[in-house]
């Protein structure tokens, strides 16, 4: 699969991304907001006069927002366990994809992304960290860790810390994936809540996609993991699939995903490559939607899945159309947070999100289900829904 990627795509990112990367020494640097050039500066910006900042700030710490950094602060935090779709490489290979994430923040969004990468994979032990550093971020967006550890990790932040958190693989991924299924509903002509959805992959991001779907109020959804469908009554589940078996597949599906997918509208790939195949595709129903959103290389290119029948094809990718991909949610997520000061990303905030992102699209067709991320005035629409 690899190796027929990067056969038919026409330029060689990899070898490009290495080489920019090698020359710019990483994506970010810090810039002071103003130059250290005479002693006034010196004194007002640093000592003596910043003591003055600090003492007001121990007697009234909610203010910080105003007088440092924190209001336009956020977090983004991985232990690299779940890198893409690269598995679990650690934390320094994580950087890289973190350095990336705060460069899109910075630039759609104007909000200051600093990248940390943690190197434990102790659920405990990163919980007490980000506890820890919290206080001098406005929000904390989670990134790579693998599951079932982020859902805890997420659930507890959310709970014991007074800013917004958001894992970003699971919630950023949902978001978009729900836009992109409501314009690709109309471009096939069918009703979102009538559609039957397989969702191959049943880890951070499978979970959070299910969840949101049904939370939109689509009924008919299966997910599927290595062993096949997730169904109530399967032996030797974790307890996070438990969950998924109770509140999705009502048809009581079992088997392969060949058996789940048969007779679908939709199947969202949110795995790896290859599992995904075209046989899967010549079995769903007429018009078929397809999100193979692995990244780099997607669960099956889409000139396979046109060619199998596919009607509307998603990736995660920048260099094929209909890219559904995180970055159309979160800048807009987290500068709508900073602004409005909303201490939960909730379920009601991400519906709306997902409606906002479908309605930038005003003629929706196979080509084009979600606005791309140059999209002008992205930002600010996902932002005006934070509330």
């Amino acid at each position: 699969m690899a190796k027929n990627t990067a056969r038919k795509i026409k330029k060689d990112y990899g070898k490009l991304a290495l080489a920019l990367h090698k020359k710019l020494g990483g994506k970010l640097e810090v810039v002071s907001k103003r130059k250290l050039e005479t002693r006034d500066d010196w004194s007002t910006l640093y000592t003596p006069g910043v003591g003055t900042v600090s003492l007001f700030l121990a007697k009234h710490p909610k203010d910080a927002r105003q007088y440092t950094m924190k209001k336009n602060t956020i977090a983004v935090i991985s232990d690299g366990s779940a890198v893409l779709g690269l598995g679990n490489i650690g934390p320094i290979a994580a950087l890289p994809v973190m350095e990336g994430k705060c460069a899109i923040l910075k630039e759609m969004a104007n909000v200051d992304g600093i990248p940390i990468v943690l190197d434990t994979q102790d659920t405990e032990e990163i919980i007490k960290t980000v506890k820890h550093i919290a206080p001098g971020f406005g929000g904390i967006n989670l990134e790579d860790i693998g599951a079932p550890r982020c859902f805890a990790i997420e659930d507890r932040l959310k709970k014991e810390l007074p800013i917004p958190v958001m894992h970003d693989d699971q919630h950023g991924t949902a978001i978009v994936v729900l836009a992109g299924l409501i314009n690709a509903a109309k471009v096939v002509h069918k009703k979102l809540e009538n559609l039957k959805i397989v969702v191959v992959g049943a880890g951070a991001a499978g979970r959070a996609v299910t969840l949101l779907l049904l939370k939109a109020g689509i009924k008919d959804v299966i997910v599927t993991d290595s062993v096949g469908a997730i169904v109530k009554g399967r032996a030797g589940m974790a307890p996070y699939k438990e969950e998924l078996a109770r509140r999705s597949n009502p048809r009581k599906i079992a088997g392969s995903v060949a058996d789940a997918v048969s007779g679908a509208d939709v199947i969202i790939g949110v795995s790896g490559p290859g599992t995904i195949s075209r046989r899967h595709i010549e079995t769903m129903a007429k018009d078929a939607i397809v999100f193979a959103l692995a990244n780099p290389i997607p669960e099956i290119l889409p000139e396979d899945a046109f060619n199998a029948g596919a009607c509307v094809v998603a990736t995660g990718r920048s260099d094929y159309p209909n890219q559904v991909n995180n970055a159309l949610a979160f800048p807009g997520i987290f500068r709508g947070a900073l602004d409005t000061g909303v201490k939960k990303i909730t379920d009601e905030i991400k519906l709306a999100a997902a409606r906002k992102i479908a309605s930038l699209v005003k003629r929706p067709s196979a080509g084009e289900i979600v606005p791309k991320v140059t999209f002008p005035g992205l930002v600010k629409a996902v932002a005006s829904v934070i509330r």
